[in-house]
Formats: structure tokens, C-alpha cells, sequence
């Protein structure tokens, strides 16, 4: 086989970690390559050695048959090598066309050729085989066109070997649709593509083989088509993990909270119920309303119209300390800007939100503290070596149990999960899946807006379907099919 990346013998520790271990893997030239395993298994290791991001202890990468001991960012871009990483690199206040050009604008050293640029973007659009105008803001597109944007920056480039890192994290089912096609597209227009995702149906629908990584090491290269999704998930893991949803076990009590005609940013005359001891899903499309609905629950935007009824009385939010001294706690999509604070510690992130409860003046009571602290760490099982751990060193699963200890700790009864497994890897879904099922048992009630239809069905006892800002249907478990909620959130059935 004609290979056009080799990685040979490459390792890369830190201070007491081994972050790769004596990896060995071939690239072959024109397929579609997923990286899979959970977080910390070693994938963006690798991917910062291939990009030039680090440099390896030791091994060698191979281009098209030229070895290197090492890459560095500016050899990786003239090999044909691009990253699309999670977080977009963009620039919002720049048009599309300055975005993919950006640092090699046409024309002079004086002055920038912009009708040669939005030419030549258009061009790329028309390879990709996306309707985009280039002189539209950055900051005015949806996160699934800006993931556009970030694909047509590395097409620019004469790329010939696109890595792709979570690319679909932030889209939608139809979203994610176009970007497989697009994905296909590009294979056939040459590229090679190396994939990681932790939506295992994606590697299944486009990937020809995949590797999968544990602990820092390659543990196994296969066709796609020759490993069964239950055998793939157990190597990654380590140990058997079932990737059905866990039984629902609690019963639906009495109403906890009521939304009547609730209207106000992006959203229109929403009404529904919440039990106590139930999962409410919010399905629906990109601008649907279900994100905007959840915030005006929480406080965190104001209604223009309708009522909320909570326990039976009516309440109103005027911001989110309101809603958490009521009891409700929203886990939103996007956890690492706005669910917790990178730079603190597990204990002043999950403490936060009740310092005042917790200290008398300026001094904080440490036992009362840590006696909060080690409930949540046990109940909620979140792996770290001690508290004065810093949030933005923990995995995405153990950030989202920071997010959820934080307002547990803050005594909610009513917890808003916005995209809960969003990045998560799959042994880490099943234990938010768990923890969310251990919640409900309790007592405690659910809002789940997922844009996965498995996991929204999968765990939801009803589903509240959006579409354009409008409730278009409530489906009762027995009603849920794929076909219907779908047919709700295109406009109704």
C-alpha cells in the first residue's frame, strides 16, 4: 500500500506522564483514518507531533517517504498537513474571504487584492461544493458554516493531509450530514483525511480503517468494516462497556415546574411541564429555540412574554442568581467558557456558587468545605488526585461532574443539561448517562436539549420537539421513532 504518513517508534512524555508510547502507525495516501479512544488515550498527542505543536522524545515522521526526527508548524503547513482543531480559529470581526486567506492576502505589500481574495474563496466553496458568500462576518455565521470556514482555510492551502479533530462536536444531525458528504468529497478529490470523533456512527459511515489508543499507546489498527462496534468500544476502554442507555428507573411524580407562553430570544409561546423525577428532552434543529428556552428557565435571558410556575407558583427570573436560589442549575453546551473556570481549582469552581453559605466574613470554615467536596467526589465519581487540581487539566467527562457538582452542592432540584456528553468519550457518556439516571432516582428532574437522536431518545421519558422558535409536538416514550421527531422539528408532521 502507498503510504503518505508513517510514524515510527514515536514517544512523548511530561513530568510523570506518559503521554505516547513507542507508537508505530501507517497513513495510507487517499483514505479516511480514525483515531479512536478516550480523552487522555494519547490522539492529540500524536496529532500535536504531526502538526509540529511539540516535539516527539523520540521517533521519526515520515512524509511521502522523507523522514523527520521532528516536525515544526511551518515544515507540517509546506508538506500539505492541516488541523482543524475543536476550537475554531477564526476571527469574528473578519469576513469569510479574510479568514481563509488570512497572512497570505493577494495582491501587493501595500494594499490587499479583495476582489482576487473573494475570487479565490469562491473558487474554494465551489470545490467543497457549499453556498457561502465570502464577504460575509464571521460572526454572524452558525457554528456548522464557521466549521465550513475553517475546512476552506486548510483547501486553500493545497492540503493533502486534513486532520480533523472532533469536527462534528458542535453541529446538529443535519449539520453533521453535510459534513460527511463534504468529508467524502474531499476523499475523492484526493485528500487524505485522519478522523477522530467520539460518535462512533461516524467512523463507521466514513472511515476505511481506524486505530485505537489507550494510555498513550496504539493498541490496534483495523478495517473498519471488520470490527464490531461492541468489540471497538471495549478496546478503547480497556474493560466491557455496554453503549446501551441504562434502564429508566424512576417514576414521574408531580409537576415541579410549568413554562406557559413563554416567548423572547429566538423563542415563541413555549409551554410545557416538568415532573418531578423526570427527563424532559428538547429536540430540534440549529435555531430551533431549545438553547434560548433553557436560558430564559435559568434566568440568563429575559422573556419578553409568559409564565413560569414553579412547585405550582409563579416565579420569575430576573437573572441566574435567582433561578439557583430556587433551585434550578443550568449545565450548559459550551462548559469550558461559561460551566466552569479553567483556571481555578475543582474546590473553587464547585464551591463557588455557595461561598456565602460556607464562610463567616472573609474566612472560609475548610472543614465544612471538604466535607461538601468529598460527597460530590464520591457520589459523583470524579477522578482527580486532590481538589487544588485545576479544571482545565481534567478530562471532559470530569469537567462536565465539576459543572453538575457545582450546582448539586448549591442544593438544585431542577438541572438544565445542555448537550451533556458534547466531546465526551464513550466510557465517560455512560457514566453521565448513570449519574443522571442515580439523579432522577432522587428526586431531581431533568431538562435535556442533545442534538444526538439516540441519546435524546435514549434517555428521555418524553421529548418536547422545537422548530423555528415553536413548540411543533411532545412525544410520550412509546412514541418516539427517529422519523417522528424529525418530522416535528422540519415543520411538523
Amino acid at each position: 500500500m502507498d503510504n503518505i504518513l508513517e510514524l515510527k517508534n514515536l514517544t512523548k512524555t511530561y513530568p510523570g506522564v506518559v503521554a505516547l508510547d513507542d507508537v508505530s502507525l501507517d497513513i495510507r495516501r487517499g483514505e479516511i483514518h480514525a483515531l479512536c479512544g478516550e480523552n487522555g488515550a494519547g490522539k492529540s498527542t500524536l496529532i500535536k507531533l504531526v502538526s509540529g505543536a511539540i516535539t516527539p522524545d523520540t521517533g521519526t515522521i515520515s512524509i511521502n517517504g522523507q523522514a523527520y526526527g521532528q516536525m515544526t508548524p511551518a515544515l507540517s503547513k509546506k508538506l500539505g498537513i492541516e488541523v482543524i482543531y475543536q476550537e475554531f480559529n477564526l476571527i469574528p470581526n473578519l469576513s469569510v474571504a479574510e479568514n481563509i486567506f488570512i497572512g497570505d492576502y493577494p495582491g501587493n505589500k501595500v494594499t490587499v487584492d479583495f476582489a482576487r481574495m473573494e475570487e479565490k474563496a469562491k473558487e474554494v466553496f465551489r470545490l467543497m461544493k457549499v453556498d457561502l458568500n465570502p464577504r460575509s462576518m464571521v460572526k454572524d455565521l452558525t457554528v456548522a458554516y464557521m466549521q465550513l470556514v475553517e475546512i476552506a482555510k486548510a483547501l486553500s492551502k493545497n492540503v493533502k493531509i486534513l486532520i480533523m479533530d472532533e469536527p462534528t462536536a458542535p453541529l446538529t444531525t443535519n449539520e453533521v450530514e453535510i459534513l460527511m458528504d463534504l468529508v467524502q468529497h474531499l476523499k475523492e478529490q484526493g485528500v487524505t483525511i485522519v478522523y477522530v470523533s467520539h460518535r462512533l456512527n461516524e467512523i463507521y459511515d466514513i472511515c476505511d480503517r481506524l486505530t485505537v489508543f489507550r494510555d498513550g499507546q496504539m493498541i490496534e489498527t483495523r478495517e473498519t468494516n471488520d470490527i464490531r462496534r461492541k468489540e471497538l468500544v471495549s478496546l478503547m476502554v480497556g474493560r466491557e462497556v455496554s453503549e446501551t442507555y441504562p434502564e429508566r428507573k424512576a417514576s414521574r411524580g408531580e409537576i415541579v415546574l410549568e413554562v406557559r407562553g413563554l416567548s423572547g430570544a429566538g423563542a415563541r409561546n413555549i409551554s410545557f411541564q416538568l415532573h418531578k423525577g423526570e427527563i424532559l428532552g428538547l429536540a430540534g434543529l440549529v435555531g430551533a429555540g431549545r438553547t434560548e428556552t433553557a436560558r430564559m428557565i435559568f434566568g440568563a435571558d429575559i422573556a419578553d412574554a409568559g409564565e413560569i410556575f414553579l412547585n405550582g407558583k409563579k416565579t420569575e427570573f430576573r437573572n441566574p442568581s435567582d433561578a439557583v436560589a430556587l433551585g434550578i442549575g443550568l449545565v450548559p453546551e459550551d462548559r469550558k467558557e461559561q460551566g466552569v473556570i479553567l483556571s481555578k481549582s475543582i474546590r473553587e469552581n464547585i464551591t463557588l456558587p455557595i461561598i456565602k453559605s460556607i464562610a463567616r466574613g472573609t474566612v472560609i470554615n475548610r472543614r465544612k468545605e471538604d466535607r461538601i467536596l468529598n460527597v460530590h467526589k464520591e457520589s459523583l465519581r470524579i477522578k482527580t488526585p486532590s481538589f487544588r487540581q485545576k479544571v482545565g487539566n481534567l478530562s471532559g467527562g470530569n469537567q462536565q461532574k465539576v459543572v453538575l457538582s457545582k450546582w448539586l452542592a448549591s442544593g438544585s432540584r431542577i438541572l438544565i443539561f445542555d448537550e451533556p456528553t458534547r466531546g465526551i468519550d464513550v466510557g465517560a457518556k455512560q457514566e453521565i448517562y448513570t449519574l443522571m439516571n442515580e439523579l432522577t432516582e432522587k428526586g431531581i428532574s431533568i431538562i435535556m436539549i442533545s442534538s444526538e437522536m439516540e441519546e435524546i431518545m435514549g434517555m428521555s421519558d418524553r421529548i418536547l420537539v422545537l422548530c423555528e422558535g415553536r413548540a411543533t409536538g411532545i412525544l410520550e416514550r412509546h412514541e418516539f421513532s427517529q422519523e417522528h421527531i424529525m418530522g416535528l422539528a422540519s415543520g411538523g408532521l
